[in-house]
């Protein structure tokens, strides 16, 4: 396969468009993409005797590179003695035997699997001094420099727009130096330190001077939760409250996207103010609802001139006039609505989003954690139970990490109560006693977390009037490591997803498709059930099975995505908030809580309330909530 990646220079960017940037369907194809132009780097210096000087990042985008990096050393023979590598940046202060320190991270992803020579490794030292600390960052400065500068250097890009730690205010002669954290920084980091209150403050980075100075600079982005940056320092003005920006002015830079990431952009979100357009089904939808939603006017009332002074008159040409396309689009999108998620018995079902022809259906819905399933779906959960359906729950992997040590403890102190011969919960609860930041969770604390997991799941699935006999709890291996950092996706976890589909059979499938979860579970847990669905495609049982992604606590998919709309009333809306308030652990300072301080119940009903309001402003019906689903074709 061909993949189109072009270096600056080749690449005819849009009137909007001020950074070369290529677009990948997947970051996974694109991070080998970019690890080949590494390779190839490393060689043509190593044919030149000299040195390759590589800047690194840490995070999870560069993962994907230092894995395939890894893949080509062991299998290809890509030798590392001619590379000299120079880190961005490092917490401070920081050990760099702590599982958190960029230091522990390179070294686990790239350096102890390579042959680079050790003295060719170069991290800021985040244990350096006070006193030092300003000599440290000049010397850092000094060694890039003595060695002829960066060839190439690799980049992330935070919510703020920062690169390296060079946070919004950054200048753009910076150079090395100490930094205090921005908030967002810090929250976003905050999975990978079990809680905010864990991250430091503080960090040594690379200035925006220093990285300007490299030769070649390949930022890499992954998920929609990034788009709204890149959006911003791709086609905004340049600004130290998004430092990305200034990498406008270098002459050899390229930004690597993945959809997701790209979804703002204006040639990809509205292609047709950039250029003409090949008006398929699904643009077409697309660009209906913008308008409807820029120029605050329900479908049916657009009008050719709005059409014409909004870049669309090609659609208009293709068409013929307003008034046939918006009745198209308007039964289009009346159509995805159902209170049947899947499929009304006895009931004409041509315009429906499910098959009626099968009335009793068996169902599984896969949730990632234990409690997706009724945050991002608890209406149309409760809605397939009432109507008679054949409903499975399988939980991929135990959420153990998730719960807190005071809420463990506490539970622990309950066990001790019921029964003070008991050994366990003593060491349980000496273990929580004298546990540190450094501790990882003993065998015996994941299980007890693990079984409260277990227990708020079983109190969800009651409520909503399902048998415990119906609910799986998969454990899936990659998850079960005790730490954030997970295994990689293996053959045991999709063997055990392909064994329940198996026994199941299932003529509906629900699993979560979104992928901007901020600690990485939920694409694992989607691309186990996409692997099984390819090793199981050939039963003739799948012929009949029907897969729905819903999105979880994070993002909503966009109305021209949506394919079934599950409308909820107020009762439902209720209903689904208590259901989740069973995963008590998960309340009133959820460890893994992202970018938004709200609690999930509080997030996902505002979330399904918009949806609603969205299609209400389409011109479609009033309702409280609505819960959106789309098919995935495998």
């Amino acid at each position: 396969m061909e993949l189109s990646y072009k270096p600056a220079g080749q690449f005819e960017l849009t009137r909007f468009e001020k950074i070369h940037n290529v677009i990948f369907e997947f970051s996974h194809i694109a991070s080998i993409v970019v690890a080949q132009e590494i390779a190839d780097l490393i060689r043509e210096k190593s044919k030149q005797n000299t040195h390759c000087v590589l800047g690194l990042a840490t995070g999870s985008s560069p993962i994907k590179v230092y894995e395939e990096l890894v893949r080509m050393h062991k299998d290809e023979g890509l030798s590392f003695q001619n590379v000299i590598s120079f880190n961005l940046d490092e917490y401070y202060p920081m050990q760099k035997s702590n599982v958190q320190s960029y230091d522990y991270f390179m070294r686990e992803h790239l350096f102890n699997h390579v042959d680079i020579l050790p003295e060719h490794i170069n991290i800021p030292d985040g244990m350096v001094s006070d006193e030092d600390l300003y000599q440290s960052c000049v010397d850092y400065e000094m060694k890039i420099k003595s060695v002829g500068g960066i060839d190439f250097q690799l980049l992330g890009i935070g919510r703020t727009g920062h690169i390296g730690f060079n946070e919004p205010g950054s200048h753009l002669n910076s150079g090395t130096r100490n930094i205090k954290l921005d908030h967002i920084t810090r929250v976003d980091a905050a999975p990978a330190f079990l809680g905010i209150d864990n991250v430091p403050t503080k960090a040594i980075t690379m200035g925006i001077g220093t990285v300007s100075t490299a030769k070649r600079i390949v930022l890499l982005a992954w998920g929609a939760n990034k788009a709204d940056i890149l959006k911003k320092t791709i086609e905004g003005d340049i600004t130290s409250h998004v430092p990305a920006t200034y990498l406008q002015n270098h002459n050899n830079t390229t930004f690597v996207l993945d959809e997701g990431a790209s979804e703002e952009l204006t040639r990809i979100k509205t292609p047709w103010l950039v250029t003409s357009c090949v008006w398929s089904e699904t643009l077409k939808l697309k660009a209906v609802l913008w308008l409807s939603e820029v120029t605050d006017k329900s479908i049916l009332k657009l009008t050719d001139k709005d059409y014409n002074n909004n870049g669309m008159s090609g659609l208009l040409s293709a068409v013929g006039n307003a008034y046939d396309l918006n009745i198209k689009i308007f039964n289009k999108m009346q159509h995805t609505i159902t209170g049947w998620p899947a499929g009304k018995p006895n009931a004409d079902d041509t315009n429906r989003p499910e098959r009626a022809d099968i009335p009793k259906k068996r169902i599984i819905i896969f949730s990632p954690h234990p409690d997706d399933d009724v945050i991002s779906m608890g209406g149309t959960f409760d809605r397939l139970v009432e109507q008679g359906h054949e409903v499975h729950v399988a939980y991929q992997t135990s959420g153990n990490i998730a719960v807190s040590d005071e809420e463990a403890l506490k539970f622990a102190e309950i066990s001790l109560a019921l029964n003070s011969d008991s050994e366990e919960p003593k060491r349980l609860i000496n273990f929580l006693k004298h546990k540190t930041d450094q501790v990882i969770d003993s065998p015996e604390m994941l299980r007890l977390k693990a079984l409260i997991r277990r227990s708020e799941s079983l109190a969800a699935t009651r409520y909503l009037g399902l048998e415990d006999s119906n609910v799986h709890f998969l454990n899936l291996p990659f998850y079960e490591t005790g730490m954030v950092k997970k295994n990689n996706l293996s053959q045991k976890d999709i063997d055990i997803v392909c064994e329940l589909i198996e026994d199941i059979k299932p003529h509906q499938i629900y699993a979560a498709g979104d992928l901007a979860d901020p600690h990485g579970t939920h694409k694992v847990c989607l691309d186990a059930l996409f692997e099984s669905l390819e090793v199981l495609k050939h039963k003739s049982y799948m012929e009949d099975c029907w897969v729905w992604l819903y999105r979880g606590a994070w993002h909503e998919w966009e109305p021209y995505q949506i394919e079934m709309a599950v409308p909820m009333s107020p009762d439902q809306v209720l209903k689904k908030r208590h259901a989740i308030f069973y995963h008590q652990s998960q309340k009133d300072g959820v460890m893994f809580q992202g970018d938004d301080n709200r609690e999930f119940w509080v997030r996902v009903e505002d979330r399904n309330r918009l949806t609603a309001k969205k299609y209400n402003d389409l011109g479609l019906a009033d309702y409280a909530a609505i819960e959106a689903f789309k098919r995935y074709h495998f």
